[in-house]
């Protein structure tokens, strides 16, 4: 303790925050990676004008908390004050629209991933580009914007996602990691740069050119700026934090889950699963197609990544076991209601019984789904019991998933290993287990594995401070996750069986 106490006091632990769709995660680490001081803030966004948004206030007043939770959580643990950071990294959500103006002023609120509004822009750039570019791209929405005529569009001078805008209000910086910036434009894997052919083509059509309009890319590693006074105040208004800290890349969640799951090689992978859910791996060698399913974007060193992205995973187990928290009797330590029906699942059949829950709080690009759908359907004559219910509630986070990534097995995608992390997996063995079934691969999950973006995002900011001269995927290897604790499990044949009677039955729900 009193190590880990000099060891802040001399300003070398380093910060990670990331904004997930739900909560605000800060996490602090030491030189043995493992986290010193954490502190969350939930958050929720907001249908507004038919768009799903965060305000700048939610944006600036979350990151607050989360900081000041994570702040005085040291205070209780080690007795002193957070004065000085060594290194800081932000992530956030992937994408989504954030336009500017010169002065730096927001013209249209923040779209996040959420939106499945830019249907039309997002077909017709696939289409020009022979490359696969998703609705919640920054790109996609600003097509959709041009096309669509909206006021704005001409006084836009700027073009960031959330990780991007939070990074330069810290240090003043206008720039992104490869992988964060991979979902805004495409990236040439030779230049780890936006692709030029595909800039030019942008233009010819649209009229603009976008790439003054965008941060500037950088590897994992990079110097990404530093702590300025004014964002040292605008992180903690209180004044204690001084300014200095060295900053990484700004990433996505989809980078800072590979890094948490030591999936940056070549043929590993990782599934990340929360209120959205997706499944990154790393190419060997490319695909010969493109689909509208399947996202190529990079890892924060740049290599090329196959996504299955998904919109909706954890919302609807989330509102059932709110529902049925009243119904169970507490227990020491307080109510586990998760760890309570994630194991009455155990008692399912394999494939659910007849019983399908379909959890699209939204759009579902990845099925063809583009509003809402939110249902249970029962067969008749289906076994409808408490525990076929939860199974289908769990295997309904994952079916969307492998329905996209049952392409990539007809591509013949080489994976090695893939990992799973979120807190879906923190009930041991049995979402791990469902998803190992779904997807037909060995699924392992690591002891951090509910630590998950901010934890890797922290991770991203030490190798920034000192990268030791070592490539990400080897400094990962030699000092992050040595000797790191890991279970893995294979797919088994009637579970896997049961999955693919269950896919089945979920794709006739939903007309698919």
């Amino acid at each position: 303790m009193n190590d880990k106490k000099a060891y802040i006091e001399a300003g070398k632990a380093v910060l990670g925050i990331e904004f997930g769709s739900t909560r605000i995660k800060a996490v602090l680490i030491g030189d043995d990676f493992a986290p010193l001081a954490m502190g969350a803030h939930d958050w929720e966004n907001k249908l507004e004008g038919g768009y799903w948004t965060y305000s700048l206030d939610d944006i600036e007043g979350g990151l607050r908390d989360a900081y000041a939770k994570m702040a005085a959580d040291v205070k209780a643990q080690y007795g002193i004050e957070l004065k000085k950071l060594a290194a800081l990294g932000i992530s956030g959500m992937m994408h989504g629209y954030m336009p500017f103006d010169a002065n730096g002023r927001l013209l249209a609120a923040f779209r996040t991933w959420r939106n499945t509004t830019t249907a039309k822009a997002a077909g017709e750039l696939s289409e020009l580009f022979a490359f696969n570019v998703p609705q919640r791209w920054s790109v996609s929405h600003f097509a959709q914007a041009l096309i669509d005529k909206e006021a704005h569009v001409g006084d836009v001078k700027h073009l960031t996602t959330l990780a991007g805008y939070v990074h330069c209000k810290l240090c003043g910086v206008n720039a992104l990691g490869v992988g964060e910036a991979s979902g805004m434009f495409p990236i040439d894997p030779a230049t780890r740069d936006y692709d030029a052919t595909m800039l030019k083509k942008f233009e010819e059509r649209f009229g603009r050119d976008l790439k003054p309009l965008l941060p500037k890319v950088l590897d994992a590693g990079e110097n990404a700026g530093v702590l300025t006074a004014e964002g040292a105040k605008w992180l903690d208004p209180t004044g204690v934090l001084q300014p200095g800290a060295v900053m990484a890349p700004p990433e996505g969640d989809a980078g800072t889950g590979m890094v948490a799951t030591n999936a940056v090689r070549a043929r590993t992978g990782n599934v990340s699963a929360g209120t959205s859910v997706f499944a990154m791996i790393v190419l060997e060698k490319a695909m010969k197609g493109w689909y509208p399913e399947i996202d190529v974007v990079t890892t924060p060193t740049g290599k090329a990544v196959a996504m299955v992205h998904c919109n909706n995973c954890t919302n609807e187990i989330n509102a059932w076991a709110e529902l049925f928290k009243g119904v169970f009797t507490k227990k020491e330590g307080g109510l586990n209601i998760y760890g309570t029906l994630f194991n009455e699942s155990l008692k399912g059949d394999k494939d659910c019984g007849g019983v399908v829950v379909v959890p699209y709080l939204s759009g579902e690009p990845v099925s063809g789904i583009q509003d809402a759908m939110l249902k249970v359907v029962r067969e008749p004559g289906s076994n409808f019991t408490l525990a076929n219910f939860m199974r289908a509630q769990i295997y309904s986070a994952f079916v969307s998933l492998k329905i996209g990534m049952d392409i990539l097995a007809k591509e013949d995608v080489a994976i090695d290993s893939l990992t799973g992390h979120g807190g879906i997996f923190k009930d041991k063995g049995i979402a791990q287990q469902y998803l190992a079934d779904a997807l037909g691969t060995s699924v392992t999950c690591m002891s951090t594995a509910t630590e998950g973006g901010p934890w890797g995002m922290a991770v991203l900011a030490a190798y920034t401070l000192d990268s030791r001269g070592l490539s990400l995927e080897d400094y990962l290897d030699k000092f992050v996750f040595a000797g790191a604790e890991a279970t893995t499990l294979a797919p088994e044949k009637d579970g896997a069986e049961g999955f693919e009677r269950y896919t089945e039955n979920f794709k006739r729900a939903i007309g698919m």
